[in-house]
């Protein structure tokens, strides 16, 4: 969340960095409004508690020197006053619980670098690779849904008549080419990044340190019988990893990367193309995650953003990096690129990896801050994560490229180490 303190000290400034993100400043003023009667309540209260301390010191030292008819007047002006001092707490309390429900709803401020629009169709596109686009044959025009079938590959009704719509079941090469595209991304990111294996369900607390909830109920999964959430990626626990703790500065950055199913029920997905793989309620993820310094942090995110394309080079694919524009950007970003790689069996670019910088606005909910070398007062973290990559539709992407004239897929070389034979052939008449 934001901090209330630069919302008091600039409301003009916060203000318009929100209205950038269609926020309507009159939000801004109710919530000054409400942290104004928050601290007044809170100051009243603190003068009567220190009024009550005062008294009892009174009463103790009256009936020391034997005033009992003065001890009886000041504890009964103390009982009145106790009883004011609940009441004035109990008002504190709610007030200062309407505070932090409005700023956990607020959205980040955007970094001053990101575009100004109001939706996807304003995002630019600051890159592409190739440079030049790419021509396809007409036999890799085939959706992965009917590859995936002929190949005996992915089972869309299978995995319909065990969960629902939109859980696929990958069987045989299918299933491996998951399993070795995870561990091809991590292997690639060893050398910097320690790897974790996070639970995949989680508290809501949690949840609430990515921003997720409380805004985003409707897309979670939520198992109410025990009060968890079913991650919608890895960046929800790697994020609370060090909830409550204060780092060294020497110990930052701190890298990490998490290979996970993710969980979302894709609320929002209504006259969508939600075909195929293109939009699943479950789906494997790499993530790549940071802790930083905030001189650290936009080099990190550069760092990340280079990962990807790397990645995504090395697979052969065909993408296009965007800069998500105000009116793009998650709740809880300042400062987001999205890759997207083209499906020609779709004719769809596809948003595979999400690479985005939060400052200090997850760090606050999580309360995670670092201990400057040079002493001072704890600060907080920024946060960084990026996906590196998001498979499902990856797995689309590769096996219409790859699909040959005679029905079979050549997929990526890099991919030989964990997967031998890398032609995955029609099945046997």
């Amino acid at each position: 969340m934001i901090d209330i303190r630069l919302v008091r000290a600039d409301r003009a400034a916060v203000a318009a960095a929100l209205g950038r993100r269609g926020v309507d400043p009159a939000e801004v003023d109710r919530l000054l409004e409400t942290d104004e009667r928050a601290r007044a309540v809170t100051q009243q209260r603190d003068e009567i508690r220190a009024k009550v301390k005062e008294l009892s010191r009174r009463v103790g030292r009256a009936r020391r020197e034997g005033d009992e008819g003065g001890a009886a007047e000041m504890a009964e002006e103390s009982r009145a006053l106790g009883d004011r001092e609940k009441a004035l707490d109990a008002e504190a309390e709610d007030a200062q619980a309407s505070v932090r429900e409005m700023l956990l709803w607020l959205p980040n401020l955007p970094a001053d670098g990101a575009p100004d629009g109001t939706g996807p169709e304003d995002n630019p596109v600051v890159r592409r690779w190739p440079e030049s686009a790419l021509t396809y044959e007409d036999h890799q025009r085939v959706p992965h849904w009917d590859v995936g079938e002929a190949l005996g590959i992915l089972d869309l009704g299978r995995g319909a008549k065990l969960s629902g719509s939109m859980f696929p079941l990958f069987r045989g090469t299918g299933s491996r080419l998951l399993r070795a595209l995870s561990a091809f991304a991590l292997d690639r990111h060893a050398e910097r990044y320690e790897e974790i294996r996070p639970p995949t369900l989680v508290r809501t607390e949690t949840m609430v340190s990515t921003g997720h909830l409380p805004k985003f109920a409707d897309e979670a999964y939520h198992v109410e019988r025990d009060d968890l959430w079913a991650i919608p990626t890895a960046e929800v626990p790697l994020t609370s990893m060090h909830r409550g703790d204060i780092l060294d500065e020497a110990d930052l950055p701190l890298r990490l990367t998490a290979a996970t199913a993710c969980f979302r029920r894709e609320a929002g997905a209504a006259g969508r193309e939600t075909r195929g793989l293109l939009r699943v309620h479950e789906f494997d993820k790499v993530e790549l995650f940071a802790y930083a310094t905030p001189e650290q942090a936009p080099d990190l995110h550069a760092e990340m953003v280079g990962r990807v394309d790397d990645l995504l080079v090395a697979l052969g694919l065909e993408y296009r990096v965007v800069d998500l524009c105000t009116g793009d950007l998650g709740n809880s970003s300042a400062r987001t690129f999205d890759f997207e790689v083209y499906a020609p069996g779709v004719d769809q670019w596809l948003e595979v990896s999400s690479v985005s910088w939060f400052r200090d606005y997850q760090a606050r909910r999580a309360n995670v801050r670092y201990r400057p070398a040079d002493g001072g007062a704890p600060v907080f973290v920024h946060t960084l994560n990026g996906s590196a990559l998001a498979w499902a539709r990856i797995w689309a992407a590769l096996v219409e490229t790859g699909r040959r004239a005679d029905g079979s897929v050549r997929l990526p070389e890099v991919l030989g180490p964990y997967l031998g034979d890398l032609t995955v052939a029609p099945p046997a008449a």
